[in-house]
């Protein structure tokens, strides 16, 4: 063999594996500032998603805001201040349902925020018009709605299962309904950049208990981005270990049930196409000692061998 087919075969070589390294590059970044569900008003749900790379960050729920963002500078995190992330950092929130542990923290900063776009749905948005930026509870910071609206934030009404781009960001988003505690409605967000995605739930019970098929129509929109690869994880509740009986669930979900529910969607998306897939557990319930319950019950139940990740307050993780 010459010299030059000596060369040619190494570049080829060279260039397969940087390929290779580029297409197993992550797509996203999350951040999140809170974790669990429950009494912990300093870490209730909230995350930060950004684009690899990049600043533009949404927050998906809001639970707590200030509190995680101070956390992610003590871990390093974030090196500016938490002014400047809330300020500029912070493109958009998504809120899921108008339950006050997912929209305290985006109440409560307003005053100090700088202006950008909440999206909600329909019902979600009414409620926190009426209820919560509505000049008696709190100052109007919307550009709609009672009282004198302050038209610092932008109200946008998200329609169900629409793509619609998030402002100041790459990325756009589909809103699909879920039920928690039939007829109340929550969402779940599939935030796509590029190629990629990203799956958000808010709080949901399971189809079984709630009546409903809105976590098999969700699955069913869903299967062919994890067939091809293109979902990059989903963010999802468990709130209760399996002893919590049905009627005290509340629209939340157990082991038993996150994995009957994930079942569902590996029949549609394929034999194995769960394996190693990226399942980001959410809302987790004190007690403590519940918390340490529903990771062994997931843990002996992962049949399907997702790749189970708890995140923590503050720390950076990559999908």
């Amino acid at each position: 063999m010459n010299i030059f087919n000596k060369l040619l075969i190494c570049f080829i070589l060279i260039s397969s594996n940087a390929f290779s390294q580029k297409d197993k590059s992550s797509s996203f970044e999350v951040i999140p500032l809170g974790v669990k569900g429950g009494i912990d008003e300093k870490n209730l749900s909230a995350y930060l998603l950004a684009p690899a790379k990049t600043n533009d960050f949404i927050c998906l729920d809001a639970g707590t805001v200030n509190a995680g963002i101070e956390k992610a500078i003590e871990n390093k995190t974030f090196k500016v201040s938490t002014s400047e992330v809330l300020r500029k950092y912070i493109k958009g929130y998504f809120i899921s349902h108008a339950h006050l542990d997912h929209v305290s923290g985006l109440i409560i900063n307003s005053p100090a925020d700088s202006s950008k776009t909440v999206y909600a749905t329909n019902k979600c948005m009414e409620m926190m018009e009426n209820h919560y930026f509505n000049d008696e509870t709190w100052a109007n910071f919307g550009d709609k709605g009672p009282g004198k609206p302050l038209k610092k934030y932008h109200f946008q009404t998200l329609n169900i299962a629409e793509e619609t781009p998030i402002t100041n960001t790459t990325m756009t988003v589909k809103a699909f309904p879920l039920s928690h505690v039939n007829p109340f409605e929550s969402t779940a967000f599939l935030v796509k950049n590029g190629d990629s995605y990203v799956l958000y739930l808010g709080d949901t019970g399971p189809d079984a208990v709630e009546k409903s098929t809105d976590l098999h129509d969700l699955w069913t929109a869903i299967a062919p981005l994890v067939k091809n690869k293109q979902l990059k994880g989903i963010f999802i509740e468990v709130s209760f270990p399996n002893e919590q009986p049905d009627q005290f669930l509340f629209g939340h979900l157990t082991p038993n049930y996150l994995m009957k529910e994930l079942h569902s969607l590996e029949e549609l998306a394929g034999k194995d196409s769960l394996k190693g897939f990226k399942i980001i557990i959410t809302h987790l319930k004190p007690p403590a000692k519940n918390i340490v319950k529903i990771k062994e019950q997931l843990k002996k139940q992962n049949d399907l061998e997702i790749q189970i990740i708890y995140p923590e307050q503050g720390k950076r993780f990559e999908l």
